[in-house]
């Protein structure tokens, strides 16, 4: 039992396209809103820090002058020069000794400042229940120290009614990237479900000659490509294995039809006694060696079929292979078959990557095609040579009757049979295995005349 796939793979392309870019426009939105937000806030925290600071050493370098603040402007007051809103002189004891309107808390921190005891301190404190940023800085001449405070809630305030304005923009920038990436993923997915209906139509029809609307030179249209390519080797795939099974119908009808009359006759000899001296025991012995010859035909089609149709997964494993070895062996067995012709070999050593039982069929098929075509006492002469760096040649001489100029082109082709050979035994396949295994181990093959007759047939594979 499968697991179930989770929530996401259970999603459609369109719906995954959509969450990502609505996910990542909102993370972009959010980022943009929290820096924004925290920046403002080091801003006005800064711009703070500089206003208490600025405003402390003012009336730190002249006191005096401010202690007047209540009776009068002091000297060098510059009424354009914003200053906080609440100060205050302590002495070095720490008690007040004059101020703005309102008090503020003398801390011990601040005591200890006013007695030349720590450095300048900023701290937060509450007044009247508003929240201010105090600096206290010491009086550069005579001692003491100088308060100031300015009021946070205002800045505070701010930035609630930022973030507030911020987090309204988030929502907005997420519903906008919510609608914006059903957008993107309709525009961006429309010529894939082109693509798709294009392809389950032809599923359906199963019509695999009509190829799919390709435009442009993006992805999706390498995609329409791939697919059209795809269906034009599976139609072509398809109408090979219809030619195949019309010609292999074709071929066994013949051996079937003349075995079937063989044994017909025999049965109703069998089962007709008075009919026995219509069929002479020389006769029923040619006729029992015809049914043979039909069988062995047959077997042979059969087994040729089965070689043509074989599938990748079903083949042999690749491996280094040692040809002249496969050709002694091919040509052993061909001998045994063909005793009234005369084999002989030149082999040159050498080595191909490929599956030894596939390249000793191809061999023996070459051998058994030159023996038939022999008259008795011929030579049918196996070379194997390099053939410059990187192929091998394997050559196959007869001393044959030829192969007609016009039938040199097609004698590699499956069931082609020449006017001369149809009076032969053969099903037409032999050298097909041939082409199909020199093809499928990267090679070529090629059938010329043997001067001054006979034919040549030349296999060149890869080194």
């Amino acid at each position: 039992m499968t697991d179930r796939p989770g929530w996401w793979r259970r999603r459609t392309l369109h719906t995954r396209l959509s969450l990502m870019v609505a996910c990542a426009v909102a993370a972009a939105v959010v980022v943009m809103a929290g820096a924004a937000l925290l920046t403002v806030a080091a801003l006005q925290e800064h711009q703070l820090e500089a206003a208490l600071t600025s405003d402390a050493r003012s009336i730190a370098a002249a006191p005096g002058e401010w202690q007047e603040i209540q009776e009068g402007t002091p000297k060098g007051y510059d009424h354009h020069k914003p200053l906080g809103p609440t100060w205050q002189l302590l002495d070095t004891s720490g008690a007040i000794v004059s101020g703005s309107a309102g008090t503020l808390p003398v801390t011990a921190a601040a005591r200890e400042i006013a007695a030349g005891k720590r450095p300048p301190l900023q701290e937060e404190v509450i007044i009247d229940g508003d929240h201010h940023q105090m600096l206290t800085v010491p009086v550069k001449y005579g001692g003491g120290a100088v308060q100031v405070a300015i009021n946070q809630e205002r800045t505070r305030n701010l930035l609630t009614v930022l973030a507030g304005a911020l987090a309204a923009a988030c929502v907005l920038g997420i519903a906008g990237a919510a609608w914006l990436g059903r957008v993107v993923a309709r525009a961006g997915l429309a010529p894939v479900e082109k693509l798709t209906e294009s392809v389950e139509q032809v599923a359906v029809t199963t019509d695999l000659t009509r190829p799919v609307e390709v435009s442009g030179v993006d992805e999706i249209a390498r995609l329409g490509r791939s697919v059209n390519t795809m269906l034009a080797a599976i139609d072509a795939a398809r109408r090979a294995q219809r030619t195949l099974v019309e010609d292999a119908g074709h071929e066994l009808r013949t051996p079937l039809t003349s075995i079937r009359t063989n044994v017909e006759l025999l049965l109703e000899v069998e089962r007709r006694p008075e009919l026995a001296h219509r069929l002479p025991p020389e006769e029923r012995a040619s006729l029992l060696e015809d049914l043979d010859s039909q069988v062995r035909e047959l077997a042979t089609l059969t087994t040729e079929l089965v070689e043509l149709a074989r599938e990748e997964t079903t083949r042999e494993a690749v491996e280094p292979v040692e040809l002249a070895d496969v050709v002694t062996a091919a040509a052993h067995r061909v001998r045994t078959r063909a005793p009234g012709v005369v084999f002989t070999t030149h082999l040159s050593p050498g080595t191909v990557n490929g599956r030894p039982g596939e390249l000793e069929r191809m061999v023996v098929n070459i051998l058994d095609n030159a023996a038939k075509w022999s008259p008795a006492g011929a030579t049918v002469t196996t070379t194997l040579r390099a053939d410059g760096p990187h192929w091998w040649a394997l050559t196959v001489a007869d001393e044959g009757p030829g192969i007609a100029a016009e039938d040199l082109p097609h004698v590699f082709d499956r069931f082609y049979r020449a006017p001369a050979a149809r009076a032969m035994p053969g099903s037409g396949l032999g050298l097909a295995i041939v082409a199909q295994t020199a093809t499928q181990h990267g090679g070529t093959v090629a059938a010329t005349a043997n001067e001054p007759y006979g034919t040549v047939v030349t296999v060149r594979l890869p080194r």
